[in-house]
C-alpha cells in the first residue's frame, strides 16, 4: 500500500521575484529621475481639450481642465519616490534610535517603551500621519513625508528592538564587553550589522506603505497641494469623470499598484537573499 504525499505549490524561483521587483521600482525611478529634466508638457499647462482620449499628442489623453496625464503620472512619480524615501529615512533614523535604546534600557522603562510602541502600532498608519497633517498649519509635500514617517518609526522601532536584543545575548557581545568596548562602538560594529538586512527589508516594505499612504492622504486633500500632481489628487480630481474617461482614474490607479507591487516583490526577493533558511529550501 502506498501513501501519495502532496507537494506545495511550486514557488516561483527568487532570483525571477527579485528581477521583477527590481524593473517595475527601476520603472519608475527611471521615469521620476527624467521628469527632473524633462517633461512632455507643463504641468499646469492647458495643453490640449477637456477629456481627451489617447492620441499620438497626448499618449494617455488629458483631464478635466485639458491637461497632459502623462505630464502628471511622470511628475507623480518623482512625488511618489521622495515621500517614500523620505518617509522611510524619517522613520529608519526614529525608529532604530528608539529600538537600540530601548534594547539597552531597564526591565522597567523597556517595557513601558514596549507597550507604548504597541499602542501606536495598533493606530493605523493613515490616521497617525493626518493627525500629524492636521496639526500643521497647512498641508503640504514636507509636513506629509514627516507626517509619514512619525507614523512608520514605531513599526521600524518594534523590530529593530526585537532583534537588538537577540544580538545582545550572543557570546560574541559578551567577549567584547569583556575586552572593554564602549557600548557605542559595540553597537556600530556588532548590532547594527546584524540586524541591517532584516531591517533593510523592513525599510522596502515600508516604503511602499508610504506610497499608498501619501496617496490616501493626496486624495483627502492633506497631502502635496497643487502644482505637485499626485497619484492620490489625480485620482481625487479625475472620480466625477471616471465614466466618461476613465483613463484618468485607471491611469494613476495602475501606476500607484504597480509601484507598491514592485516594492513588496523586491522585498520578498530580498529576504530570500538574505535568509539562509529560504535559500536551503
Amino acid at each position: 500500500m502506498s501513501t501519495t504525499i502532496a507537494s506545495a505549490p511550486a514557488r516561483p524561483p527568487r532570483s525571477l521575484i527579485l528581477w521583477a521587483g527590481l524593473i517595475l521600482v527601476g520603472l519608475h525611478v527611471a521615469t521620476g529621475l527624467l521628469s527632473l529634466v524633462w517633461l512632455p508638457y507643463e504641468p499646469t499647462g492647458m495643453v490640449g481639450m477637456r477629456l481627451e482620449g489617447p492620441s499620438l499628442v497626448h499618449w494617455i489623453g488629458t483631464d478635466r481642465l485639458g491637461r497632459d496625464l502623462f505630464t502628471q503620472l511622470m511628475i507623480g512619480s518623482r512625488i511618489a519616490l521622495v515621500v517614500g524615501i523620505g518617509a522611510v529615512a524619517i522613520g529608519a533614523a526614529i525608529g532604530v534610535t528608539l529600538g537600540i535604546l530601548a534594547a539597552f534600557a531597564s526591565k522597567w522603562l523597556d517595557d513601558a517603551l514596549a507597550a507604548t510602541l504597541d499602542i501606536l502600532i495598533a493606530f493605523p498608519t493613515l490616521l497617525i500621519a493626518m493627525l500629524v497633517v492636521a496639526a500643521s498649519d497647512t498641508a503640504s509635500l514636507w509636513s506629509a513625508i514627516v507626517a509619514l514617517g512619525i507614523a512608520l518609526s514605531a513599526i521600524v522601532a518594534r523590530l529593530t528592538r526585537i532583534l537588538a536584543k537577540r544580538v545582545l545575548v550572543m557570546d560574541y557581545i559578551t567577549a567584547a564587553r569583556t575586552s572593554g568596548s564602549s557600548w557605542p562602538k559595540i553597537v556600530a560594529i556588532h548590532i547594527l550589522p546584524n540586524i541591517w538586512p532584516t531591517l533593510s527589508v523592513n525599510f522596502a516594505l515600508q516604503f511602499g506603505l508610504a506610497v499608498i499612504a501619501e496617496a490616501s492622504l493626496s486624495y483627502l486633500g492633506l497631502g502635496a497641494p497643487p502644482p505637485n500632481a499626485s497619484w492620490g489628487r489625480m485620482l481625487q480630481e479625475a472620480q466625477g469623470t471616471v465614466y466618461t474617461a476613465p483613463l484618468g482614474a485607471i491611469a494613476p490607479g495602475l501606476a500607484l499598484v504597480s509601484l507598491a507591487i514592485g516594492v513588496n516583490l523586491l522585498a520578498d526577493g530580498l529576504r530570500d537573499s538574505i535568509d539562509p533558511t529560504r535559500r536551503a529550501r
